[in-house]
């Protein structure tokens, strides 16, 4: 679709597809096998400027370990227009395939399959001293655009269905497609993280340090912890940023919550960590960050990556401004949100026009329950 003619972002209307009535309470949920963060892709890219310095074989050996997607040829022109005003939108999501490393954390058998249980869009304002989040819920039902993978092999369109099913059909590219179409904003980069490099991250900086204000216990992520404040190792960290009923309502709203107050915690701990004094400690960090997280083709080096790092390393925890798509609970189904229009529009226009969220687009929607329980460590 050209610029002029991109739809307004769709959801489901009644009538548009199969709805399942709910029986009661949210359902528990799954185990282990499809839930991850994973949004420290922008950890990743700020600690790959740290080793701005390295040369000759660790240069490439860095180099050698991104994995890049070339989205503006797979998307072709048929999109959002770049903004003029200075302005960057990364898309940034988590993976957890079920192959490799990622099987022995997640558990359950290996497939060929990824799943995109988290979804972040990061907006940088003008002069990239401040940034907007917008998380993106994956359980929210949506009309998916027509879209094709990686292969070239082509999706048709799809009415109410989840959004993460958007990355489980047709991967990288069809998740931008669906984004874009969703927000009428064009993603200037793309960042992807799976939750074994988050593990190791999170091992590499020495973990980081958080402060619960209620226990939270979460069997399903084996997470036990008291109020207080801990300093997680990468299991733990895991383990917070995956729990859906260990806090609030049990639903993927709160999971959201804690996951954005983690992603907090952990860009203070990352410009706290004295790594530049510690070579060791500085390779480990940036070959873990570089084998983390798989890029957009204009990100898919080292010299482009650090580049682009050194641009967020202005923004500091405290100016992020954190917010969630603003959704509702589905009355046919309480394992499922359904879009707030007219406030998501709030959120898109802004975005568009660089100027900061209101507080009237997200006021009164589903939160989940859990602001507050997790906060960073002092």
């Amino acid at each position: 679709m050209s610029t002029q003619s991109t739809p307004e972002p769709g959801i489901p209307e009644p009538g548009n597809g199969p709805r399942r009535r709910g029986k009661g309470r949210r359902r528990k949920p799954r185990s282990t096998g499809r839930k991850a963060l994973l949004a420290t892709a922008w950890t990743a890219a700020g600690v790959v400027v740290l080793a701005g310095a390295g040369a000759g074989y660790v240069y490439v050996k860095l180099n050698g370990n991104i994995h890049s997607i070339d989205i503006n040829q797979m998307l072709g022109r048929d999109r959002p227009a770049k903004a003029d005003n200075g302005s960057q939108n990364i898309l940034v999501l988590g993976s957890d395939t079920r192959d490799g490393a990622n099987r022995k954390i997640g558990g359950g058998a290996a497939d060929s399959g990824a799943r995109s249980d988290t979804a972040m869009i990061v907006h940088l304002y003008k002069g990239h001293k401040k940034a907007s989040v917008v998380s993106i819920p994956r359980d929210t039902l949506i009309d998916r655009p027509a879209c094709a993978d990686t292969k070239g092999r082509t999706y048709p369109a799809a009415k109410n269905v989840m959004f993460n099913s958007a990355y489980a059909t047709g991967g990288a590219p069809c998740a931008v497609r669906t984004v874009e179409s969703l927000s009428g904003i064009r993603m200037d980069h793309y960042l992807e993280v799976d939750f074994a490099g988050f593990q190791r991250l999170v091992d590499d900086l020495g973990g980081v340090r958080v402060t619960t204000t209620r226990p939270i216990q979460d069997p399903d992520s084996h997470l036990n912890l008291g109020a207080g404040t801990h300093t997680l190792d990468g299991a733990q960290a895991l383990g917070l940023v995956r729990t859906r009923h260990g806090v609030g309502d049990g639903s993927d709203l709160g999971r959201i919550q804690l996951q954005q107050a983690f992603v907090k915690a952990l860009i203070a701990q990352t410009k706290q960590v004295g790594v530049l004094s510690n070579p060791k400690k500085l390779y480990d960090l940036a070959d873990t960050a570089t084998r983390t997280v798989t890029t957009d083709s204009d990100l898919g080096s080292v010299n482009s990556l650090a580049d682009f790092a050194g641009g967020l390393k202005g923004i500091s925890a405290s100016g992020m401004h954190m917010v969630t798509m603003p959704v509702r609970y589905d009355p046919a189904d309480p394992n499922r949100v359904l879009l707030e229009r007219t406030k998501a529009r709030q959120i898109w226009t802004a975005l568009k026009e660089d100027r900061p969220v209101p507080d009237s687009a997200t006021a009164g929607s589903a939160t989940g329950g859990a602001k507050g329980v997790v906060t960073a460590g002092e």
